[in-house]
């Protein structure tokens, strides 16, 4: 038994149901509840142990198990957990999918065991909402065209930000089309009436999701909570928009590609951004990133901007998200909001 681990599902459980997944708190307090009396789920996370509370949630280690049984339930190669899994119009419970889960732990630990070693991808894009206030306010200060780099991109969904609509608490925003990212907006709306027009978009990601790759698209979906169909549902329609306009993401390193890729140019305000991404990096790649952006927004001029967005924690509190905006030339950084992590509610403040 690791206690650590056992905490660590216990707290994604209480998170989980904070953001309304009870079915996914519910498998995560009964896959601690077996981890404590050495059940199947000890030996699958077996290569987490030793590692602290904070180190397991910062792995998203709880989170990889969910979207390992989920992976398997959208394969369908697990007929008997998938029928316990819920499904639009019909009654579930997470006791009787557990014992399911329980039984595919043990007979499907081969194939597990190699999806959990990655850290997820959840490439949720109603996080778009959230950044959607820091791309208008560097559209509206710089009245400048932008190019858009997006890091550790992984399926590049969130490289469409532009392409999708939003109704933020009533108020309309982007082209009709096939993605509706309704958002909870509180505080001052963003400039809504800000020029927009990208000229450019490049990502890249340390393992991109290649969506015509149909294992790979699979993984990508089986990181979103089952019993939310409504997210789902905007996944799928998102994954359609990036196939129908080729969004590629390049395998690069993080650090690497901004140095090369993301430099500022003329007539363009040049936005590097992420979301969810920096908890996963070691503090070295972390500050070198950082002082990659900070080299290139030397070169920065008011002709040739360089913005750093990002959607992440700050470092005191992992359980709330920032809407952090940095702008070169200055360097002036500025906290624009508190998000919800799936991008449900936004506290704008500017």
């Amino acid at each position: 038994m690791d206690s650590a681990i056992s905490a660590s599902l216990r707290l994604q459980a209480k998170a989980c149901l904070a953001l309304g997944s009870p079915f996914h708190a519910g498998l995560l307090d009964l896959a601690a509840d077996d981890l404590d009396a050495s059940g199947p789920t000890a030996a699958l996370l077996g290569p987490w142990a030793g590692q602290d509370l904070r180190e397991l949630m910062a792995a998203a280690v709880p989170l990889r198990l969910l979207g390992g049984l989920h992976d398997l339930v959208l394969s369908g190669d697990d007929p008997a957990l998938a029928a316990a899994y819920p499904r639009p119009g019909k009654d579930f419970n997470a006791e009787t999918a557990w014992l399911q889960a329980r039984r595919a732990i043990t007979e499907h630990a081969p194939r597990l065991a190699p999806f959990m070693d990655h850290e997820p991808q959840t490439n949720e894009v109603r996080r778009s909402a959230c950044l959607l206030g820091g791309f208008l306010t560097i559209a509206k200060e710089t009245g400048l065209p932008l190019r858009c780099f997006e890091i550790a991109a992984s399926a590049g969904l969130n490289l469409s930000w532009d392409r999708y609509r939003y109704d933020l608490s009533g108020t309309p925003w982007g082209p009709e089309g096939p993605v509706l990212l309704p958002t909870e907006w509180s505080g001052q709306l963003p400039p809504l009436d800000a020029q927009v027009r990208v000229v450019h978009r490049q990502a890249c990601d340390r393992r991109p999701v290649d969506l015509k790759d149909e294992v790979l698209r699979r993984r990508l979906l089986a990181y979103v909570w089952p019993d939310q169909f409504d997210r789902l549902d905007r996944i799928r329609a998102a994954i359609d928009v990036a196939l129908a306009n080729d969004v590629l993401v390049e395998a690069a390193d993080a650090v690497e590609w901004t140095a090369r890729a993301a430099g500022p140019a003329p007539g363009a305000a040049t936005v590097i951004y992420h979301s969810v991404f920096w908890q996963y990096m070691s503090p070295q790649s972390q500050t070198d990133l950082r002082q990659t952006i900070e080299y290139l927004g030397v070169g920065a001029t008011s002709d040739a901007p360089l913005a750093w967005l990002r959607m992440e924690p700050p470092p005191q509190n992992m359980a709330s998200m920032e809407i952090t905006l940095t702008m070169w030339p200055g360097g002036e950084e500025r906290v624009l909001g508190v998000v919800h992590p799936h991008g449900a509610r936004v506290d704008w403040t500017g």
